[in-house]
């Protein structure tokens, strides 16, 4: 696509006030025996490209589950409509694909039938269009109480607006409200019976109720013909890496991009929790697709970023953050990202400046609060920590994560210890698999060196996952302990896991040491009299770092 010509195709009006110049004062738009494909067809003509790519993408996953529920000349529509959303959002490579099946849907199509042509209520365009990007203007500014007026304006207009809909969930509006907005049309129009249940879904995201979030929509995603819809899963990989189940979100991404590898959206949280297992390899590959679907959307510099960040490249990690949020100025995974690159290179007041915006974005994301706190932390402000986790505590209630978060900040001051314990034991009773509460207990336990009990905690928590900073901290334990062999075991394992991961290395080499001093003295005079191993070594690292070079020079061309 040429970049001219995608330019004149997304240009909008230049200013709101030659826009209004041309609402007319009409009535909401008529229900009568429209059908759902009429109010896609209407919402695209009205320029509501975000809701149309909702609504089309939840119609099409529910045509594929049954053939039988539209037309072969409405799978058609309901293909090109959303093909014209994903080129309006930039996603030129999934808008291709999109525009192929529907290619190949038009040629399924018998001779004698014709695709209906477009006859909705046009003349309610400009004003929908503008109510949508008013709502989402007053919103980026924090007006709230006209951000809602517009967004139920939007619903009045076009009740299938399902991405006007999550705008008032995101504001605090009660999901019972917004599903009475949209209950005329789910008894008039076939086939929406599932939209009330989505409704509540999305109601129990914005308030965060993660737990009750995921069981509904799983309800959604395996009972009902949305089986296997691209967003839904992404909705659940989203709320599982909220909930601390890093391990089903992961999962659940990965089951999303098979069934849309052109899918970006979330891929930078997805590239955020490789990076954390020490994935890097997967991180870099991940990070190259996704430039090749499109270097215009935030999501490929985040993950980028994420492998820098991880490989200890802090400034350049910052750089690529930094592109991110200039072409996304409300990703939170950006400003996460350059937050903790900032934080990492000493800037700490700089990072809380990004914390706190991703907090404004996100209200009910932990991990903004986490990294507000490190900041703080970090800056020995234990009182600004302290107020900041209690108040996350009572805003998010008592769940094994904020308990944990509380109970990190307890432990850094000699006063609440006893308090910090008390926290954590909740959180684990909550949750005994929630790594973070098990990290801080062993790091409690090993204060008060009672490593027999920190050994037992780490074995349970290890007996049904995998986890590097576990397995390591089981070395340090069992090493305590004088059982050396085991910790050589636990250390290799974490090494395994994360190649990266330089605390299990320092175990090992200083326990090699400590425990065969005269074998490391031969070594070291079998060393001496080789001089070829070493240029070896020399030789090698001057590959990585072409290799690295090479990375650099990609990355930097995208």
């Amino acid at each position: 696509m040429d970049p001219g010509e995608a330019a004149i195709l997304e240009s909008s009006p230049r200013s709101f006030s030659r826009l209004f110049a041309l609402l007319p004062q009409l009535p909401a738009a008529l229900l009568g025996r429209m059908n759902v494909i009429d109010h896609v067809r209407d919402m695209a003509a009205a320029g509501l490209h975000s809701n149309v790519r909702l609504l089309s993408s939840l119609l099409l996953t529910m045509s594929n589950n049954n053939p039988e529920l539209f037309s072969p000349s409405q799978k058609y529509q309901l293909l090109v409509y959303h093909a014209d959303s994903l080129f309006h959002d930039k996603e030129y490579r999934n808008a291709v694909s999109k525009y192929t099946m529907a290619l190949q849907q038009k040629k399924a199509l018998s001779k004698t039938s014709k695709v209906r042509p477009s006859t909705g209520n046009s003349a309610s365009t400009p004003q929908s269009q503008i109510n949508m990007m008013l709502a989402n203007l007053y919103k980026k500014a924090g007006q709230e109480r006209p951000s809602v007026t517009s967004y139920k304006e939007v619903l009045r207009q076009c009740p299938l607006a399902l991405d006007a809909i999550l705008g008032l969930l995101s504001l605090s509006v009660k999901g019972a409200e917004v599903a009475s907005m949209t209950m005329n049309v789910i008894q008039t129009v076939p086939n929406l019976d599932w939209l009330s249940v989505w409704i509540k879904a999305y109601a129990f995201v914005h308030t965060g109720d993660n737990s009750r979030a995921i069981n509904t929509i799983c309800s959604l995603e395996k009972k009902s013909l949305l089986r296997d819809n691209v967003d839904l899963l992404g909705s659940l990989a989203d709320l599982y890496f909220r909930a601390g189940d890093n391990k089903n979100s992961v999962l659940k991404f990965e089951q999303a991009q098979m069934l849309d590898p052109y899918l970006i959206k979330g891929m930078d949280v997805y590239g955020y929790l490789l990076a954390r297992e020490g994935r890097l390899e997967d991180v870099e590959n991940l990070g190259c697709r996704l430039f090749n679907i499109s270097d215009q959307h935030a999501e490929p510099w985040v993950v980028s970023g994420c492998h820098s960040f991880y490989s200890k490249r802090y400034s350049r990690a910052l750089y690529l953050g930094a592109k991110a949020i200039q072409l996304n100025s409300n990703s939170v995974q950006a400003l996460l990202l350059k937050g903790a690159a900032l934080r990492n290179m000493g800037r700490v007041q700089e990072a809380i400046i990004h914390f706190r915006e991703a907090i404004r974005l996100a209200p009910c994301r932990l991990d903004c609060y986490e990294g507000l706190i490190e900041c703080y932390l970090a800056s020995n402000s234990i009182r600004e920590a302290m107020v900041m986790a209690n108040n996350v505590y009572k805003t998010l209630g008592a769940n094994a994560q904020t308990l944990t978060l509380l109970a990190t900040v307890c432990l850094e001051d000699p006063v609440t210890q006893e308090k910090a314990k008390t926290l954590l034991d909740k959180a684990l009773t909550q949750r005994p698999d929630y790594i973070k509460a098990v990290v801080k207990k062993a790091e409690l336990l090993s204060r008060e060196q009672k490593y027999e009990d920190g050994i037992a905690l780490l074995r349970n928590a290890l007996a049904n996952q995998s986890d590097c900073v576990l397995h390591r901290i089981l070395g340090d334990f069992l090493v305590a302990v004088n059982e050396y062999q085991e910790a050589m075991d636990q250390y290799s394992i974490a090494l395994s896991l994360d190649p990266n991961d330089q605390k299990s290395l320092e175990g090992m080499q200083k326990m090699e040491k400590e425990e065969s001093p005269t074998d490391a003295t031969q070594e070291e005079d079998v060393d001496d009299m080789e001089g070829s191993g070493e240029e070896g070594d020399l030789e090698g690292s001057d590959s990585e770092a072409a290799q690295w070079a090479d990375q650099e020079q990609w990355f930097g061309m995208q």
